[in-house]
């Protein structure tokens, strides 16, 4: 009964807003305007989305939004609840942390976030850093990742004599789909706002696709039309946070739940085309954080308590029957805290400590538990033209076994340095660099599941090495903005974890086998321009070019052939025009030839994929109630294509949004 709850809340908005009298449609864009322009100010910019260029893209989730990131790949398995997971410059997905409003996000037993979980209903802005956040007042956690991604939540934004903003927005579209949500805004004191948030995501799955299949000597092995199966997802989302501030201070805290049953389609292969896999996920999370200044001294705080519950069921006639249920815990408390030594000169130490554990009903599971203890040192410089940073980061993890003898505890120390200057008075042109090692622990399914976890295991290491150039200028009001950015960057993996088979078919252990150079190129442009009034048309483009190589070893038939699924050559582009409260996007994604295995042979080619997405808004007025609506046509060529081989992505589908606001 509870599950009906949130849908009821939504019906109740919806009327609401249906009978509303008065518009706060005042999102406080200049607030946003000022964000956007905030990488000047950092030693290594941000990659950028927020605002309306968020509302703007053809995207449904966190992850959709990054495909127009440079030297970023998404691996999705399919349709509206498929698994979507994000990699950062080809070092894994592991390396790359993502963090919502301060405080990372955390999967001990895989590593890996699903980021088709997240809405953009309630995502202020996403930015994606490489290395990591300029910003020295960070936790601990945060300089131990090779790549971040951070996600902010909207923050209330009120007319002087409003203390409430309601939106409710409905989306129908292929699939069956049906995506109702609702953000409540409100003005508790004049210290104090809260906002509730709720979604709920219903959708078939079914999609027709092409599965088409060429054996090495050129002849066609398949060739058919099929609809997808077991696909679908009926999933809830709920978010409350409140946000306060007081003299010389702010804090905020926030309440999460995700609750989905969805199945899993699986591969396509060996002409099976209906799976009996279901998933069961009902993951929440509770964070506060706080943060004080004091003179020269600045201190934070962030306290986490998470408990994720997975339910996974397998029913195939043709498999062994599985039903089995995983719960892991999380407990994170970190305190920064950061001095200004000198007007240019700010040094900062954090410490965080986490407790991980996870239990599984599972004969023989281990039960492993987690203490991590992580500590930072780091200083900043900014003299004029030129800045600097350096950090130090040293991570402690002792794990306990049931009634087995715990592995030995393990411990690394990995810096970084990063620095950026104008070479010239204009402050239009900056020359950036940096150098960092960072490593990533093995998870719970490396060390200890069964059949298969090896608990010897060394984290995995990686070094980056980065030069870039950035140009940014404001002109006129006909050519508003023009920004420009190229990285040429190389980066190694040691250790890398990889799973052997061990002699049996399905008996597979883990090892540390391998070693992965990248050698790559980002770059990015940027143009604003106004050419008639009201008429701003704005282009963004990103290419990205990556050779990453497998140099384990000279003995291998894939030594030195590119790893799987990262392509040598990908880019986007993205077209907005608005007029008048009309909004024209078009936005374009291509992604190079692949191969799907380690051996670069004709067996494994990925044969290239791109789409064409298109969107067309209207913002207006019925009296005093702001309305916005958006229709999208998703894969406008509908091309045939898979992200990984044997999962098929949708053609061409389309999607229709109403946004009410008062």
């Amino acid at each position: 009964m509870w599950r009906k709850l949130p849908l009821v809340v939504l019906s109740f908005l919806c009327c609401v807003l249906a009978d509303a009298s008065e518009s706060t449609d005042s999102i406080g864009l200049d607030e946003i305007v000022v964000t956007g322009r905030r990488p000047e100010n950092e030693i290594i910019p941000a990659q950028r989305l927020d605002g309306k260029e968020l509302q703007r893209l053809n995207s449904h989730n966190v992850a959709d939004a990054l495909r127009y990131f440079s030297g970023l790949q998404i691996k999705d398995y399919g349709g509206v609840g498929g698994i979507k997971t994000v990699n950062i410059r080809s070092m894994g997905t592991n390396h790359t942390g993502v963090v919502y409003d301060g405080v990372q996000l955390g999967n001990a037993q895989n590593g890996q976030i699903d980021l088709g979980q997240f809405s953009l209903d309630n995502i202020e802005a996403i930015s994606l850093y490489n290395g990591q956040k300029s910003n020295i007042l960070q936790p601990a956690r945060d300089f131990g990742n090779a790549g971040s991604v951070y996600m902010r939540t909207r923050r209330p934004h009120f007319e002087p004599t409003k203390n409430y903003h309601l939106r409710g927005t409905v989306r129908f579209g292929s699939f069956d789909l049906i995506n109702p949500s609702a953000l409540v805004e409100m003005k508790l004191s004049d210290n104090v706002d809260a906002s509730v948030s709720a979604e709920w995501v219903n959708s078939s799955g079914k999609y027709k696709f092409r599965y088409r299949r060429v054996n090495p000597a050129g002849e066609i092995a398949y060739d058919t039309t099929a609809v997808r199966q077991n696909g679908d997802i009926n999933a809830i989302r709920l978010e409350a946070n409140v946000f306060g501030h007081f003299t010389n201070g702010l804090w905020s805290a926030k309440v999460y739940n995700y609750n989905s049953e969805r199945g899993v389609p699986g591969a396509i292969v060996n002409n099976v085309w209906r799976r009996g896999e279901r998933i069961w996920d009902n993951n929440s999370f509770a964070q506060a954080s706080f943060t004080k200044y004091i003179g020269r001294f600045t201190t934070l705080a962030n306290i986490k308590y998470a408990f994720y519950r997975t339910h996974y069921v397998n029913n195939d006639d043709k498999q062994i029957k599985i039903d089995n249920l995983y719960k892991q815990r999380e407990i994170y408390i970190s305190t920064a805290n950061m001095y200004a030594v000198l007007p240019v000169l700010n040094i900062s130490a954090s410490y965080d400590f986490m407790w991980n554990d996870l239990h599984a009903d599972m004969y023989g599971f281990v039960k492993p538990v987690r203490f991590s203890h992580l500590a930072s040192v780091a200083a900043a410089l900014d003299i004029k033209r030129f800045k600097a940073q350096a950090s130090c980061m040293g991570t402690f993890i002792h794990d306990k076994l049931e009634d087995r003898k715990s592995p030995k505890d393990k411990h690394v120390f990995t810096p970084a340095i990063f620095i950026s200057g104008n070479p010239l008075r204009t402050t239009d042109l900056s020359l950036r660099a940096f150098f960092k090692q960072s490593f990533r622990m093995p998870t719970f399914n490396d060390l200890y599941y069964a059949d298969m976890g090896n608990s010897k295991l060394d984290p995995e290491r990686v070094t980056q090495y980065n030069i870039g150039v950035i140009y940014e200028h404001s002109a006129n009001r006909l050519l508003s903005r023009m920004r420009f950015t190229a990285d040429a960057y190389y980066n190694t993996v040691k250790d890398k974890i990889v799973a052997y088979p061990k002699g049996q078919q399905f008996r597979w252990t883990m090892l540390n086998l391998g070693k992965v150079q990248i050698k790559g190129l980002d770059i990015s442009a940027l143009l604003t321009f106004s050419p008639v009034e009201q008429l701003d048309i704005t282009l963004r483009a990103q290419y990205t070019f990556q050779q990453a190589i497998d140099v384990t070893n000279p003995a291998d038939n894939y030594y030195r052939d590119q790893i799987p699924y990262i392509p040598r050559n990908s880019g986007s582009a993205v077209v907005n025009a608005t007029w008048r409260g009309w909004g024209l996007n078009y936005s374009y994604i291509y992604v190079g030839e692949r191969y799907n295995q380690q051996e670069n042979i004709k067996y494994n080619y990925t044969q290239p994929w791109y789409t064409s997405d298109i969107s067309l808004s209207k913002d207006f007025r019925i009296r005093k109630v702001q309305l916005r609506g958006l229709i999208e046509v998703n894969n406008l060529l509908s091309q045939d294509y898979d992200v990984i081989l044997n999962y098929p992505m949708p053609k061409r589908n389309y999607r229709f949004t109403i946004t009410v606001e008062i």
